[in-house]
């Protein structure tokens, strides 16, 4: 089963970021492959703030659309993604926020998949892998555009 994880240090705070990410109605505008995203529920939990989402996703090669649950657990720094329906045949993501002493913060991503058809998994699993590498740039840009530009130091100890 196919899998990334990254950790990637970034000028900005850990809430700032996890703000970022949890505004999944955005990723159309900036994330990778993301061609559409509609919320279609949200609710209060003890752990946090869940979502259902039906993200499109697209390439030259490719469309197609899968739903997944978001909980959103803002006082763990945390977003774990859970597959709900769509091509794949399992789909597990999680976000994580690590404040640094510097004022910037850590994020952790993790995502491991495997596409339903095993056809669809060599064709396109390349460009998930690219993609899925481009994340953590694609985030630390936007946040840059909404939070400004971190300082030379912060992004000097990064």
């Amino acid at each position: 089963m196919p899998k990334f994880e990254t950790r990637h240090p970034v000028g900005h705070s850990a809430e700032d970021m996890f703000r970022l990410v949890a505004d999944v109605e955005r990723y159309p505008g900036f994330v990778p492959l993301c061609t559409a995203l509609d919320v279609t529920s949200r609710t209060m939990t003890p752990h946090g703030e869940e979502l259902v989402a039906t993200m499109g996703v697209g390439s030259s090669a490719f469309t197609d659309t899968f739903t997944t649950r978001v909980l959103l657990n803002e006082s763990q720094g945390e977003i774990l993604v859970s597959y709900l329906d769509g091509p794949f045949d399992h789909l597990e993501n999680r976000w994580r926020f690590m404040d640094r002493d510097d004022g910037g913060s850590t994020i952790d991503f993790y995502i491991s998949y495997a596409f339903r058809s095993p056809l669809l998994g060599l064709v396109l699993g390349p460009v998930f892998e690219k993609a899925f590498r481009r994340f953590a740039v694609a985030f630390e840009t936007r946040a840059d555009q909404i939070y400004g530009k971190p300082t030379a130091a912060l992004k000097a100890d990064a």
